[in-house]
């Protein structure tokens, strides 16, 4: 039982040793791959502990340190996809869509009766429905915004504009209502 403690502790002293000469070099090339300072230190060290999870694996390969820049680059890679998709997700919600359909003199009324019963929606239900009638997104890119499947946008989106022309009345459609009340807002939809 003592040659595994010592064993341990050999690891341990290897990995510590190997921590100190290379954190520094990791945490460079982090920086270069990714272009974020604040972010570099954070990633070199958890490649680090990625590392010392495989510890054994890493100190039996014929190149610990070309292991570890890999294992940098890789989650560097990770991290510019996740902010280029993030980045598509806020782009594509702010994307003007629809052309020219622009209301010059909204009824001011009808917009404030869509906007309290927008606001009587639950969140995913009244995202679905603003995504879909105001901005004109797919269902597809709907479902991409909000991190959902399509047949969940279909099916809020629908249970959304039911419950909305049971609160609004019949008398004009509830896709065209809900982009005249965003359109006669000044920041496109913002409140």
């Amino acid at each position: 039982m003592g040659t595994s403690i010592d064993r341990a502790d050999a690891a341990a002293a290897e990995f510590h040793e190997f921590f100190e000469a290379h954190y520094a070099e990791l945490a460079r090339l982090a920086h270069l791959l990714t272009g974020e300072p604040d972010a570099a230190d954070d990633l070199a060290a958890d490649a680090l502990l990625a590392l010392w999870h495989r510890w054994d694996r890493v100190r039996n390969a014929d190149h610990p340190v070309a292991y570890a820049r890999g294992v940098v680059a890789n989650m560097a890679r990770s991290r510019i996809r996740s902010a280029v998709r993030e980045r598509r997700r806020v782009a594509l919600f702010w994307a003007p869509r629809g052309g020219g359909d622009t209301v010059d003199d909204p009824d001011v009324s009808a917009v404030v009766d869509v906007q309290g019963a927008l606001r009587r929606l639950p969140f995913r239900k009244r995202a679905c429905v603003v995504l879909r009638h105001a901005f004109d997104l797919s269902e597809r890119d709907t479902s991409l915004v909000l991190g959902i499947s399509v047949g969940t946008v279909k099916s809020q989106t629908s249970r959304a504009v039911a419950e909305l022309q049971r609160m609004l009345g019949p008398e004009t459609s509830t896709a065209a209502r809900v982009q005249a009340a965003v359109a006669a807002q000044p920041s496109g939809g913002d409140r």
